[in-house]
């Protein structure tokens, strides 16, 4: 059996439930693990000590010779904008910094009725606010590839924590690239799910039509699992899809013969990394001599991706956050000497630069003199996006293109320059707006100042075809196995 820190979901799963380990060995395993190296990365905001019981209950129901389920003991790490009941979330804000759910997202309970075990929450980008997980009010996170650079936003501290092995897995959310950008910096695969694939009952709502919850781990087999567990209808959450889930895992390993890969003329241009571009396609190269056809698309309106996905996710976040006032719940300032001055002071003092600037944009995009010329444009060049896609799929099975525009950058290079930082999710927010699956997979290295620092493929398909992503970063791993690389012994 592989140490425990480099086993996967399935590993592990099988692992537990055949007997040849615990749930609360591997538990103990990872947690020391995590006291001992996290220090250096903060990928955790906190540990959850409940996590020892729930452990000790499962292999209680091994003994007895009933079905754990096909997550047995598996330790998952949480982002910290997705409620688990009774804790603490705080979406890296001190305006919540003290606020436990009173409900279970819906993710959590399916998951959690899979046998899985929630080892703690994780860092993020205030909100989700953020493309290097240095706008926490906690502090950042590092890459462990390279200490001195971000790990990708906003879901950073779900990527470095699989990255590290600190756990087989993790649960981020993907507004504008909150998954892939991440997991393409630490070198795991990150996937975010068709919109409405997967529950967002129970994740605190950044851009509603936007937000996906969705899985990183090191296995295009395990975020398969984990996926299939999570997705479906929910009665709790309308724009959940009523569309059928199928078994991923069978029919991963089908290959890449009879697949037409469309590689975007828009993601390999001069503004992308020469590196980046090089690594890009010797995975192109390799999917063409394993079976696959390639063929050029063509995505004309993604130039306009970033500022329309500015005007949408800001004018959807002034009014989801308009309800931190410091009346129902939060942070509340107790000197105001009205109800005026109490609402300005507590969200004044509660939440970060970031989120304020992200109101402040969406406020005005939604204000009478603007909305025409913002927001109602950026919902008609959402759909020409929206359509740009449709018309590459009707040539190709799914497209390809790098994740990120360069390699991890270094911590503080781009925080004090917004424009710089939203840049770097150039190739990833117009899925969003669209609606459709990506996922971004580990596709090798490039060497900078004597580090190597990894390069993510980004896959896209059509709504609901999640099996041919898996099927895809199946074959690569096959191909390549960067997955199988960590940057800490």
């Amino acid at each position: 059996m592989s140490e425990i820190h480099d086993m996967g979901v399935i590993e592990i799963a099988e692992a537990v439930r055949s007997g040849k380990t615990t749930a609360l060995e591997v538990l103990e395993a990872l947690r020391a693990r995590i006291q001992g190296h996290d220090r250096a990365f903060g990928a955790f905001l906190r540990l959850d000590d409940e996590a020892l019981d729930q452990a000790r209950a499962l292999d209680a129901a091994v003994a007895a010779g009933r079905d754990p389920g096909p997550l047995a003991g598996v330790p998952i790490a949480i982002k910290d904008n997705i409620h688990v009941a009774e804790q603490l979330t705080t979406c890296g804000s001190r305006i919540l910094e003290d606020f436990r759910a009173p409900f279970e997202a819906t993710a959590i309970g399916r998951l959690r009725a899979a046998g899985a075990i929630f080892i703690g929450k994780t860092n993020l980008d205030e909100f989700a606010m953020g493309s290097s997980t240095e706008n926490s009010a906690f502090g950042p996170t590092r890459n462990p590839w390279d200490d001195g650079r971000t790990p990708g936003g906003s879901s950073g501290g779900s990527a470095a924590a699989v990255a590290a092995r600190f756990c087989p897995a993790a649960l981020g959310s993907d507004t504008g690239g909150s998954i892939r950008q991440p997991a393409s910096f630490c070198g795991v695969l990150g996937l975010k799910p068709t919109y409405g694939r997967v529950s967002r009952y129970g994740l605190v709502a950044f851009g509603s039509s936007l937000d996906q919850i969705g899985p990183f781990t090191r296995s295009a087999a395990d975020a398969a699992r984990i996926t299939r567990i999570m997705a479906g209808a929910d009665p709790l959450d309308s724009t959940a899809a009523t569309v059928a889930v199928p078994d991923y895992e069978a029919t991963i390993g089908e290959g890449l013969e009879g697949l037409r890969l469309g590689v975007a003329r828009e993601f390999m241009d001069d503004r992308i990394d020469a590196r980046v571009r090089q690594r890009i396609q010797e995975s192109v190269d390799a999917f063409a001599r394993a079976g696959a056809e390639i063929v050029e698309v063509d995505l004309p309106h993604t130039r306009y991706a970033i500022p329309t996905y500015y005007i949408v996710a800001t004018s959807e976040a002034s009014s989801n956050l308009a309800r931190y006032d410091g009346v129902g719940y939060g942070h509340r300032n107790t000197e105001a000497k009205d109800i005026l001055a109490m609402f300005m002071k507590s969200r004044m003092e509660g939440f970060g630069d970031e989120v304020k600037r992200r109101i402040i944009l969406g406020t005005y995009c939604l204000s009478a003199g603007s909305y025409d010329a913002f927001y109602d444009k950026a919902l008609r060049v959402r759909s020409l996006l929206r359509r740009d896609f449709e018309q590459a799929f009707e040539r190709c099975d799914l497209v390809l293109g790098p994740t990120t525009p360069t390699p991890p950058f270094r911590l503080g290079e781009k925080v004090d320059d917004p424009i710089a930082m939203y840049l770097a999710d150039i190739l990833t927010a117009s899925l969003n707006l669209a609606g459709l699956p990506g996922a971004s997979i580990p596709a090798g290295f490039v060497e900078e100042d004597g580090r190597r620092l990894p390069v993510g493929l980004q896959v896209i398909a059509n709504r609901f075809r999640e099996d041919l992503i898996f099927r895809v970063a199946n074959a690569h791993e096959h191909l390549h196995g960067f997955a199988k690389e960590s940057p800490i012994s």
